[in-house]
């Protein structure tokens, strides 16, 4: 079962910015609910598309330099990273399907010419 990389403010760069894998990071705080309902919904689409993605979480208590650099305001926020750079941003608690909807199109490979 794919879980998640737990990520802070040492290993941010390398697991997230460096990371040669799009990764998938969830903004959430041990006291959010809708964080922890959310984390099922979460590993499910990682194991789904496991050579795709890279699934991570980060303490917004903890890593306050991150939060205010992406401009997290509420809690759970996910943000896709490719090669970097955010791509998607999701607030809120939302659907798998939401969820799947956004990040599909970032995940499948373009056709070969």
């Amino acid at each position: 079962m794919s879980d998640f990389i737990n990520i802070d403010e040492t290993n941010f760069q390398s697991e997230v910015l460096e990371s040669g894998l799009p990764v998938l990071l969830e903004f959430g705080a041990e006291w959010c609910g809708p964080c922890k309902m959310l984390e099922p919904v979460l590993k499910q689409l990682a194991q789904e598309w496991d050579s795709k993605l890279r699934l991570a979480k980060i303490d917004a208590d903890q890593s306050v330099q991150i939060v205010m650099r992406y401009g997290v305001m509420g809690l759970p926020t996910l943000i896709l990273f490719i090669g970097g750079q955010p791509r998607e941003r999701i607030s809120g608690y939302t659907s798998r399907e939401k969820i799947a909807g956004k990040l599909k199109p970032h995940l499948t490979l373009p056709p070969q010419a």
